[in-house]
This record gives C-alpha cells, structure tokens and sequence, in this order.
C-alpha cells in the first residue's frame, strides 16, 4: 500500500538519538542529545514534539511501548525515557521477555554474561509461548484497544515494538521458520580482511571485543543469534500483521497515514561486526515504509531519505503548515511519485565521546564518511559496485574530487555541533562515593 524507501537512513545509529530525532524533526547536532542517558527535555525543554502537535490540533496521542528511548529489558513495563507532554496517554506492557528472563540463554561470556545482563547481549529464548505473552504481543493488542477506542476522532496512536533487540525472545514457532544449517555468516578471515583499509576511529568501540563483540562467541553460537534476530522479525511482522487487521475491520485503513520505521539498522556478524553504533550502511540504513491513503500505491522509491523527515512528512500529509525550523523535509513529492527528482543526501553522525566523532554522508551512489573532521581518516564506498562496502577508496587520487564534493557538503552539519556533557552513570556515581 506504501512506499518502501530504499535508501532510508537514521540521524544517529544509536535508539536515544535516533528516536529524539523522529519525535522532535531535529537531528542531534541541534538538540544535543548523543547517547542513552539524556532525557529530552533536559536538553531542548522547549521542544514541540509530533505528539504534540498533534495534540495542539485536537487528536487523541497515544503510545504504548518503546517510542523514546528505553534501556530493554530493564525498561520494559515502565515509562523508560519517554516525554510526558507528547501523549495523551501511554501505555506499559510486560510480557515474558522481561518477567522470565531467568530462562533466556546467553552465548556471551565474561562479567557482562554473568551479571545477566541482556542490554547488550548475545542472548536468545524460544519459549513455547503465545504471542501474546509477550511483551511485543501486549504492544500489538493495546495498540488496537486504542484504535478501536478512538476510531470516531483523529488520533496520532504510536506503537513501540522492543524486538528485534538483544535478547532475542519470540514463541518457538516464529524460530521454526528457520533452519540453522541455513543461516550463514561472513568467515572470521574475510571479515578481517574487510577492516583492514578501514580507520581505526570507525570500529572504536569493537576492535577491542572483536569478533561478534563479546568474549566466548562461538561461530555456531553467533548463527544462533543470527537465527534467532530473525525470529524476533518474524514475530514482529504478525504483530503489525494485527494492528493492519484492526485498521481494517475498522474501516480506517482509507483513512489513516502508516508508517513504519525502525531508529538504526544492525549488524549480523558482517565484517565480524554486531549491533549498531557505526558509520557503515548496514548500521545507518532503517526499513521504512509509509502509506498515505489515495496517493501511495505500493512502489519502492530509490532517493536518499532521512528519518528526521517524518515530523514535516506527517504534519503535511495531515493538511497543515510545517512549522518553521524543523531539519527535515516533507517527502510529498517522493510519496507521490517516488522517482522524482531529488537532490537531498542523507546525513548520519556517529558520537562516541567529544574527541571521537564521525560524519558520514549518503547520496544515491557514495557514502563518505570523515572521522574527527578528517583527521582520523576517511571513508569513501561506490555503492554502485561495492553495495557491501569492502573497498575504502579515501586514499585512491582519482576520487579525491568525489570526496571534496561530498565533504563540502558536510561542512554546516559539522560546523552545527553541539556537544553535553552526559550524567554519569551509575557505576560511576558508586565508584565516586567508594
């Protein structure tokens, strides 16, 4: 029904981030806001969020589940780092995922492993279970509570789905849609052949942990987690499966703007890699999908788009002004006709501390990145012909008029930063007092 984006990117491959910039259409230059431990309004108080918005123009704004940021599992069934004034009002589920973690297996070894903790993790659970034990099959079942509540008034309804985050937990049956003997992964030779053209800065926070980030990570116990982040797909499309049956048994599917997003992508193993929190395609490139009643028409749309284009995308479609300042665009044009002109290229920025910072830039056939301004090297991939960016061509002349082009284009983002300083954690206030 929608158009599918195919070359949709994130503001920041990390959620917090991300998610502050769909919410707020401000990318994180603007507000600050670089990693899990800000709450919004500490950093732009003043901020109209979308929920907002909305509200402003008389809809009912719901969420339940994970919109904001959330630390998952430990977040699950509590308010996490989610901004009051956006909603009219939220929702918590807990399911089995977070009230039976005892049962989860962890592949990871090391202090991490033996703390049980699943944040960040190697970890999977295939529970002979009904989808609705689950936190994500609570998520789907208030979501439609919500939209048959409010089918007769304009309603701005969220539903924040926690899978396919670490741990991997779904009902066996949605695993038994895979074979292990299927699954593959990128050898550990070719993998470190990948990286090494690649500067250091880009792989800061897993050259350390290299491969598969976490000690005790065997080859077969990363298919199995490979296996399993499919599974968690699986389950999470028969939930959105639901929330479109509902829209329709309604009669509200020729009525209601959908959009499907996710904050960052992910890495599997490539290039020995796992999670999210790089310059690389795989970890800034997000499925998005958005359908607009009487004007999309199931097309794929191959322009560079941003997420931070979602705020002013909605506020158009919906029938008012974009309000002023916001960093994105309306996408009308591409939802409309997906192969129209279109010259915007998509911009990510990767924060790992205020010295350590990447800026990498996507247009239809490159993505170049610069780390530290340039000064801890440079990325250049030909996505025309090395879609899986094997190949840093920075150091090669006959490039070098590409990379300036590219990096021009880059200088305002740079030029815009904003760094805060982030609370300290909580091990870092205990060893404060020690």
């Amino acid at each position: 029904m929608g158009v599918r984006f195919d070359r949709a990117y994130c503001q920041q491959p990390l959620c917090g981030p991300s998610r502050a910039s769909v919410m707020t259409g401000l990318r994180p230059n603007k507000t600050g806001f670089n990693d899990n431990r800000h709450q919004l309004r500490d950093l732009v108080p003043n901020v109209e969020t979308l929920g907002q918005f909305f509200q402003k123009q008389g809809y009912y704004s719901g969420r339940v589940g994970k919109i904001y940021h959330y630390h998952n599992p430990k977040h699950i069934g509590t308010d996490g780092d989610d901004d009051l004034p956006t909603w009219t009002e939220r929702f918590n589920p807990i399911g089995i995922d977070r009230t039976q973690e005892e049962n989860i297996t962890i592949e990871n070894t090391g202090p991490a492993a033996e703390k049980r903790s699943m944040g960040i993790s190697m970890a999977w659970w295939a529970p002979v279970s009904e989808d609705e034990d689950h936190t994500d099959g609570k998520v789907a079942t208030q979501a439609i509570k919500m939209i048959e509540k409010n089918k007769d008034k304009p309603f701005f309804i969220a539903a924040g789905f926690f899978n396919p985050h670490c741990p991997y937990v779904a009902p066996k049956k949605y695993f038994d849609l895979y074979d292990i003997n299927d699954i593959t992964m990128e050898t550990l030779e070719s993998a470190k052949e990948d990286l090494k053209d690649v500067p250091a800065m880009a792989i800061f926070r897993d050259s350390k942990k290299w491969p598969y980030y976490f000690p005790g990570v065997s080859y077969e116990g990363a298919k199995r987690c490979k296996l399993a982040y499919y599974a968690t797909i699986s389950f999470l499309d028969a939930q959105i499966g639901r929330i479109l049956d509902a829209l329709e048994k309604n009669n509200l599917i020729e009525k209601t703007i959908i959009v499907f997003w996710s904050d960052h992508g992910y890495f599997l193993g490539e290039k020995g890699l796992w999670y999210k929190r790089k310059a690389f395609e795989l970890s800034a490139r997000v499925p998005l999908i958005v359908s607009v009643p009487g004007v999309t028409q199931g097309k794929p749309c191959s322009r560079t788009v941003e997420l931070v284009d979602l705020y002013p995308t909605l506020v158009d479609h919906a029938g008012f002004d974009v309000p002023k300042g916001l960093d994105g665009v309306s996408l009308r044009p591409l939802l409309t006709n997906p192969k129209t002109k279109w010259d915007r290229p998509a911009m990510t920025q990767v924060h790992y501390a205020k010295d350590k910072q990447g800026y990498s830039i996507r247009s239809e056939r490159w993505r170049y990145t610069e780390w530290n301004g340039g000064k801890a090297g440079k990325e250049l991939y030909d996505h025309d012909n090395d879609p899986q960016e094997k190949t840093n061509l920075a150091n090669r002349s006959e490039f070098t008029s590409v990379m300036k082009e590219l990096s021009q284009k880059m200088v305002d983002y740079q030029n815009s930063y904003k760094y805060v300083q982030p609370p300290p954690h909580e091990w870092q206030l205990k060893k404060k007092k020690k």
